[in-house]
């Protein structure tokens, strides 16, 4: 508390008696503050009131995030004080936010001892040592440093009470900031709970050091030409679906559905796919700068530092920063065959690939004549036949 530090503030005469007395500087709740703030934020150096006209502007705010606890703490007393800021006039809307996120909880392990009157000591889980079963299962625990016996708790929020909190600076310093971010945005959705694993930061890492290899070995071979979209192979082509597939998914994972962890899965799909590209056409090269500038841009929310680096690299001087995000190519997507599953009676046995636009007659047929399909017929009249555009086939015997 400032005011505390501020002698001639606390230190002052009683206005009743005229003696020595102190001023009571801690007379609002915290929630007083924060419930306007980002009010004033919007509205800074005003010096004629709460706010000014950049309130209306600016309000109300796109998307609140917060754990659970906020809302019924924050969020409720925010709710309150804006629509009492709104009957007073200072701000325009009825609502202080529209959308909103409540995010999960970083849950761990617990560890304790318990002392003959019940009270129990919890032991941080970097201090333990487990004994596994067979299956991995732990069944005993023992303290690192004294190799005595430790109860094993249940799985709770990370917490000063339960000591069962992860140092991210041990992980920073082994890792990298970016991996340790990586991570906790991939492990799970924002809005459910992220049980912390050291062994997935570790796999963060793995890929982050894969995609830096490729992107080293892509540009140590020279600078790509022009990407010339009706030179383009067979394969170049159904690289760039997927890399523009992958754009379009990302950017609504991002933007709309906020599942960042679905969003790096598909980042992590499209590099899988890259590793089983193999084409040395004339435009290989063109695509590949392509797929990997997209990638860089896509990661760099969330990897800012490595994506800094790679850009520089695929780049030259250019800023990551002062670059617009990826737009998905719509024609680059159209596909010339699709796959459909094959069922017979609800049941699957086999795939074909038709042309994109292949009429319903000409996709039983294909589905008919397919070698694998025609072993479950064996000769049988086919009673019904069903066709979902875009997805299977199903044969009723």
């Amino acid at each position: 508390n400032p005011l505390l530090k501020l002698d001639s503030f606390v230190n002052v005469p009683c206005p009743q008696c005229g003696k020595p007395a102190r001023r009571e500087t801690d007379t609002f709740d915290t929630f007083v503050d924060s419930s306007w703030y980002y009010a004033r934020f919007a509205s800074a150096g005003c010096q004629t009131g709460m706010v000014d006209e950049r309130a209306a502007y600016w309000l109300p705010v796109d998307q609140y995030i917060g754990g659970i606890e906020h809302a019924i703490l924050h969020l409720l007393y925010s709710r309150f004080f804006y629509k009492l800021m709104r009957d007073e006039g200072m701000v325009k809307s009825d609502e202080p936010f529209t959308q909103l996120l409540t995010q999960g909880m970083v849950i761990k392990e617990t560890y304790f001892r318990e002392n003959a009157e019940g009270k129990k000591t919890w032991i941080n889980p970097a201090e333990v040592v487990l004994e596994r079963d067979a299956k991995g299962q732990p069944i005993a625990a023992r303290h690192a440093v004294d190799g005595e016996p430790v109860t094993i708790g249940g799985i709770e929020k990370m917490s000063k009470s339960k000591n069962n909190g992860v140092d991210p600076q041990a992980m920073i310093e082994a890792y990298g900031a970016d991996t340790v971010r990586l991570y906790s945005m991939f492990a799970a959705p924002p809005d459910a709970s992220l049980e912390w694993k050291e062994d997935g930061v570790e796999g963060m890492a793995r890929f982050l050091r894969r995609l830096w290899r490729a992107v080293h070995q892509h540009v140590q071979l020279g600078a790509a030409p022009a990407l010339d979209r009706s030179a383009l192979s067979d394969a170049q082509k159904d690289l760039r679906r997927a890399l523009h597939e992958t754009i379009a998914k990302v950017g609504d994972d991002f933007g709309r559905r906020r599942t960042f962890n679905t969003a790096i899965a598909a980042i992590m799909e499209l590099l899988n796919t890259v590793s089983r590209y193999n084409d040395d056409g004339a435009q290989s090269r063109a695509v590949l700068q392509e797929v990997w500038e997209s990638i860089t841009l896509m990661l760099s929310p969330v990897v800012p530092h490595v994506a800094h680096a790679l850009w520089i690299e695929l780049r030259g001087s250019e800023g990551i920063l002062d670059q617009r995000w990826p737009v998905a190519d719509t024609e680059a997507m159209v596909r010339d065959q699709i796959t459909l599953v094959v069922q017979v009676n609800g049941k699957l046995r086999g795939k074909i690939d038709v042309a994109a636009g292949a009429s319903k007659d000409a996709i039983i047929a294909a589905a008919l004549a397919d070698e694998a399909v025609q072993r479950f017929i064996a000769g049988a009249a086919v009673k019904k036949q069903i066709v979902v555009p875009g997805k299977l086939v199903n044969l009723v015997i």
